[in-house]
């Protein structure tokens, strides 16, 4: 019986590996057949000889023609070269080639670079990336890019000295949980923004806002580079970077890392960020010592601009760390608030709380001993902690649960809350909304300050972003009053008005007013007290006016009245807030965005 090899495919015969009369074996070649520029390998299903060739080279054949004929018969098969066979670690040139471009871009084959990251105490941007991602997580895209300059330098200088294009970027997981990494290398062309890593920059930006990740940038580096050759255009101002950064604020948290130089363009993609983590070598500046001599501004060093003792206290960065594993701590923790609760978490004996505000009413205390002892322990983290520091902004977990935390801080201004303070207040509370974290307000303010210097830093603006803000998130909101709930301060500190939070609660040592007491008798009794002529009599009238009005304004006569929900235990503040997170309804998954970005500033 006769068996026919037919053509699988229309195609053109390019090859016959077989005559007529041969024997040949089931597996083996007989014809190749090319279409679509593909080549199709014919085989024989069976062993046997062969009868006659029924097409020739060159021929174009259509699909099930008959290509041959065979007489079957008893043919050892042919030993055909199986997966199982191969030999696993034999490399084909073309992945070697692969593997060596790739190898060209590794820390181990730039020891020169690498000595000067050492020579600055400094990491690679590789090592940063390793040490941030869970291990073998990340996964590197446009590794392969280099330098738009081939039309000033060849492509083998090119591939050694400008690797990635300076801009290592890619997906890795950070505590489990997936993540946007990015990072500039120094030691290319120091750090400068390319024409290939923007749009690198820009396919991970999409990427990132298509799939909802967080993303992680090392910023360090000079802004713009002039020196690409082979872009297209004139001034790279269409780039789309920026917007495509800028459009992901408050969809997913963004933060920005610095050691060293960042100036310029890379400056602009950090000070996006919700959180700046810098190192204390870190100079940061919208125009580094060049554009600055070129603007006619004079001659400057680069550690001379934007030092971290202007930047920590004005508040561009957010966390100020000794060096860059540190900064890599800081930006894991800040990561892990929005990535849910964590199992496994202690306290500090609750108690202690009872003793933390002292009984004398006007001594101040350490409000960071408070949060310290109210959050799990090792869970707190201070945000802007040098800028505005009437208040304390942090994220903190209580039985693993995440939250924002604000808190005013009676030893700056005995409480009062400035124009840093509130702007400090108003962003943060705009993150927690942002990020669905509820937010805790530990109060403890005698009011907005006030005065004519107060003035001169338009402090009615400023202030007034606490009640804008507070009246336009939906998180939870939760207050506790640990002192002084006093004037237009206390209802900001409590998201507008004292029935505004989910609950408002005192500890036993809160007080009340309309404005301070003190300030408040000698405004309201001023005739009274001037009418008395000794001044001993006079203090006597004021005290007693005083203790009286503190009577009315204590926390249990607030609470009789309605103005607050409870007086606690501060021991039971934990239970409350818990409870009242509980009590709160879940809300549907968001797909979008709830704001339409997070102040910058």
């Amino acid at each position: 019986m006769r068996v026919t090899i037919s053509a699988p495919t229309a195609g053109v015969v390019v090859s016959i590996e077989v005559r007529e009369g041969d024997v040949v074996q089931a597996g083996q070649e007989v014809v190749i057949l090319e279409s679509m520029k593909m080549e199709h390998v014919v085989v024989a299903e069976t062993g046997g000889v062969v009868e006659r060739i029924d097409v020739a080279v060159g021929e174009t054949v259509a699909g099930g023609q008959a290509l041959a004929v065979l007489t079957p018969g008893e043919v050892a098969a042919a030993v055909t070269r199986t997966t199982a066979d191969a030999d696993l670690d034999a490399i084909r040139p073309d992945l070697a080639e692969v593997r060596a471009r790739h190898a060209k871009g590794l820390d181990e084959a730039r020891p020169a670079a690498v000595a000067r990251r050492r020579k600055t105490g400094q990491r690679t941007a590789r090592e940063n990336i390793a040490d941030l991602c869970d291990p073998g997580s990340f996964v590197e895209y446009g590794a392969l890019a280099i330098a738009a300059q081939r039309r000033r330098r060849s492509v083998e200088d090119l591939i050694e000295n400008t690797p990635a294009d300076g801009l290592v970027g890619g997906i890795g997981t950070v505590n489990g949980g997936r993540c946007m990494v990015l990072s500039y290398d120094y030691t290319v062309l120091a750090g400068t923004q390319g024409y290939y890593n923007h749009k690198k920059k820009d396919r991970l930006f999409d990427l990132a806002e298509q799939w909802r990740l967080p993303i992680v940038i090392f910023a360090e580096g000079g802004g713009g580079r002039p020196g690409d050759t082979d872009a297209p255009g004139v001034a790279g101002l269409d780039t789309m970077s920026f917007v495509k950064f800028g459009r992901l604020s408050a969809l997913v948290p963004l933060v920005g890392i610095v050691s060293g130089r960042c100036f310029a363009g890379n400056a602009a993609l950090l000070g996006c960020c919700d959180v700046i983590i810098a190192t204390e070598n870190a100079n940061v500046g919208m125009g580094g010592p060049a554009m600055i001599e070129g603007g006619g501004l004079g001659v400057f060093a680069p550690e001379e601009v934007g030092p971290i003792d202007v930047q920590g206290p004005n508040g561009v960065v957010d966390v100020v760390v000794r060096d860059e594993a540190a900064a890599v701590r800081v930006a894991k923790q800040y990561l892990s608030y929005f990535q849910g609760p964590t199992v496994g978490w202690e306290c500090a004996d609750q108690r202690l709380l009872r003793q933390l505000v002292p009984e004398n009413r006007l001594r101040v205390y350490d409000v960071r001993r408070v949060i310290e002892t109210l959050a799990d322990a090792g869970s707190v983290l201070e945000l802007r902690r040098q800028f505005g520091v009437g208040i304390v902004t942090a994220l903190v977990r209580i039985e693993g649960r995440p939250f924002g935390l604000i808190a005013n801080d009676p030893r700056h201004l005995g409480g009062a809350i400035d124009a840093c303070a509130a702007d400090k207040a108003a962003r943060f509370v705009q993150l927690c909304d942002a990020f669905d974290l509820p937010i805790l307000s530990l109060c403890d303010t005698p009011g907005f300050m006030v005065g004519p210097d107060a003035e001169k830093t338009a402090l009615v603006r400023h202030v007034s972003r606490m009640f804008v803000t507070a009246g336009s998130i939906t998180v939870p909101y939760f207050t506790v009053v640990l002192r002084k709930g006093y004037g237009l301060g206390a209802q900001a500190m409590a998201g507008g008005s004292f029935h505004a939070p989910f609950f408002i609660v005192s500890w036993p040592s809160g007080e009340f007013g309309g404005m301070g007491l003190e300030g408040a008798v000698r405004l309201g009794y001023r005739k009274e007290l001037e009418a008395i002529a000794d001044p001993a009599e006079r203090e006597a009238l004021f005290e007693k006016i005083v203790a009286s009005a503190y009577e009315q304004g204590k926390a249990t006569n607030m609470a009789a009245f309605l103005e607050i929900d409870a007086v606690i235990d501060p021991a039971d503040s934990r239970s409350w807030m818990l409870r009242g997170l509980d009590s709160v309804p879940p809300r549907p998954a968001r797909t979008g965005k709830k704001r339409p970005c997070i102040d910058t500033w």
